[in-house]
């Protein structure tokens, strides 16, 4: 019953908050952060217990909630990032109009988000994602103008990708008279390939629009930058991986990994990898060429999007690991980075990167937080991004994929360069004047701040913890275990163990501090008494190194663009040409249209005719 019950203090919760927030603000936003705060409490407490219960009858079929290892997993990331979000809002929010509605949708599409991974039957996951896509909607929405163009933008590829799971869903229904989880996967061996290509390619679309895979991702860029700091964190860290929950579903648990590596000779999985790379290089170099520091993050979680699904449809277990794993850190380290930019936008009113500049002495835990995040992001070693894409690459070298491995390691390098930009940009060289007299992030901030960075490095010290329970879904799925430690995880081919890496670095970091001990005392600077070229920086130019990256711009410009974008806004623009050229026939003049009618029966006749002389 402890998942029922997750359920229902979720969605009560979120219509309780709501109705406290008409008598106090206060007691509104006590009561988000404690729901959020039991809801952890809950998940955390059915670790390990594998449930399955019948909650209602609809046209005979029986609704279903279930939890095991796999839903669990994917429901402490949500509930973590959640709770961390609704703290992240208290000093985010305030002051800010419709605060009842923001939080309202907040903890709904978080329902909604656990009520997916916890669903035992795809009515259930249907009503639920449908839940969830619309709170997210309104959260897109939130701060109209632009905002609204993006959230309807989301809304339509979620509705197309909607109607493609709900034409599967009714497929599968049709054919085997059972929509409960447990009940297909007993069935589906005696299905053709050809079915099984069908409902996946529908169930693919669905979720490939929310995991924003290319070329299914236009409207990820424009949500990402218009919502809320931190809805954009659960946007980027959580719901977009319900696709990737959705593609766990559909390729390993529904069909079973033996159906799914056989499925027309590997076609499908070649398709996706072939997807997944496309999705790490280009938008990797296009968030690149971003001056908004919430849109270059946009961009990084596509081409992030990209590691996790090559790693989950490569069809290995060491991959599947991988995939998941870097699922849960891209959650953290994705997350606390919206958050980062959104307490320096609260501060100083922008995120454009070409105003900031020298923020490192005034918002230090920010810094800290920004810093954690983009080596995640990377992949430096001691993080938990190493891990997870050390064994993606592990995996694509043991499995004779050299390009793929390439094509990783340049989305990599893309990585180092933008994170670079943004570290850089709004870090270190020389403060505006306007900035002079900005505060740190208040307390609220800066506690998930704290949160996900140790996070970041526990998991990339330790990386067994997490390891082992992934280790345990992807057995479950049929692959074999492998054998993992503490520190990481050993096999024939070679083995990752993280503690040597620390002590590695421990050693670096000794000998380094001890040469600069034994050199000469530093002077501090006045900050414009810095040099460019022989030259004096002007006050009002923050840094020299502003425009870095322009010649590389120029040189990559024309092959990182974003051709499915551009495809779609010429599909829209026929699609309107064509509609308003129909729409012309409609003009309200009875008389045109009894000639309409005329030329209908005319032609009837005519066709009649013509058929009896043939």
């Amino acid at each position: 019953m402890l998942v029922k019950a997750i359920l229902i203090a979720a969605f009560s919760g979120a219509f309780f908050t709501y109705l406290l927030g008409k008598a106090s603000a206060w007691l509104r936003n006590f009561f988000a952060v404690l729901i959020s705060v039991i809801l952890a409490v809950l998940i955390s407490v059915s670790y390990g217990k594998s449930e399955q219960i019948a909650y209602f009858s609809f046209l005979d079929l029986s609704l279903v909630l279930r939890i095991n290892l796999l839903s669990w997993l994917f429901a402490i990331a949500i509930q973590t990032i959640t709770t961390l979000s609704v703290i992240f809002s208290l000093s985010y929010m305030k002051g800010k109009e419709r605060t009842d509605f923001y939080y309202l949708m907040m903890l709904l599409c978080n329902a909604g988000m656990l009520g997916i991974v916890l669903s035992g039957d795809l009515v259930s996951f249907y009503i639920f994602w449908e839940i969830m896509s619309w709170s997210a909607f309104l959260l897109i929405s939130y701060n109209r103008g632009p905002a609204l163009s993006a959230g309807m933008r989301y809304i339509v590829m979620s509705l197309i990708g909607s109607i493609a799971m709900l034409i599967g869903i009714l497929s599968l229904y049709a054919t085997y008279g059972t929509l409960n989880i447990t009940g297909i996967q007993s069935v589906m061996d005696s299905a053709s390939g050809g079915y099984i290509l069908f409902v996946s390619i529908l169930f693919l679309i669905a979720f490939g629009i929310k995991n924003a895979v290319w070329p299914l991702h236009i409207w990820l860029p424009s949500a990402h930058s218009e919502a809320p700091c931190p809805f954009s964190a659960i946007l980027s860290g959580i719901l977009i991986k319900m696709g990737t929950y959705g593609f766990i579903l559909c390729l390993y648990v529904i069909p079973g990994a033996a159906l799914y590596l056989g499925l027309g000779g590997g076609i499908l999985r070649h398709v996706l990898v072939v997807l997944a790379w496309i999705t790490i290089v280009i938008p990797s170099f296009i968030a690149l060429m971003q001056d908004d520091a919430k849109r270059l993050l946009a961009w990084s979680s596509i081409a992030q999007v990209g590691y996790i699904i090559m790693g989950i449809s490569i069809g290995t277990g060491l991959g599947l690991v991988g995939g998941i794993f870097h699922f849960f850190n891209h959650a953290a380290f994705k997350a606390l980075l919206f958050l980062a930019i959104g307490a320096i936008e609260y501060r100083t009113g922008t995120r454009d990167l070409n105003s900031l500049g020298g923020l490192i002495k005034k918002m230090p835990v920010t810094f800290i937080a920004v810093l954690a995040g983009t080596c995640g992001l990377i992949g430096i070693p001691l993080t938990n991004g190493f891990v997870s894409k050390w064994l993606i690459y592990k995996t694509l070298i043991l499995n004779n994929h050299p390009f793929l491995a390439f094509a990783a390691l340049l989305g990599t390098w893309g990585t180092i360069l933008y994170s670079y930009k943004l570290i850089h940009n709004i870090f270190l060289g020389q403060l505006p004047e306007r900035l002079k007299g900005i505060k740190s992030a208040p307390v609220s901030m800066r506690l998930p701040f704290i949160v996900l960075s140790a996070v970041i490095v526990l998991f990339g010290i330790l990386p067994g913890l997490p390891l082992s329970v992934i280790n345990s879904i992807t057995t479950s799925f049929g692959f074999e275990p492998l054998n993992i430690t503490i520190w990481g995880i050993t096999s024939g081919s070679g083995h990752l163990n993280t503690i040597n890496i620390f002590a590695a670095f421990l050693a670096a970091f000794i000998l380094v501090w001890l040469i600069f001990r034994a050199g000469g005392k530093k002077v501090n600077i006045p900050q414009h008494s810095s040099y460019a070229a022989g030259a004096p920086v002007p006050p009002e130019k923050y840094h020299y190194t502003v425009g870095f990256y322009n010649p590389l711009f120029r040189m990559i410009k024309p092959y990182f663009r974003d051709i499915a974008d551009d495809f779609y806004s010429q599909l829209v623009k026929g699609l309107t040409v064509i509609s308003d050229r129909v729409r012309k026939l409609y003009c309200g003049d009875l008389g045109i249209y009894l000639i309409y009618i005329v030329l209908f029966l005319s032609i009837l006749v005519i066709s009649k005719i013509g058929l009896k002389l043939w």
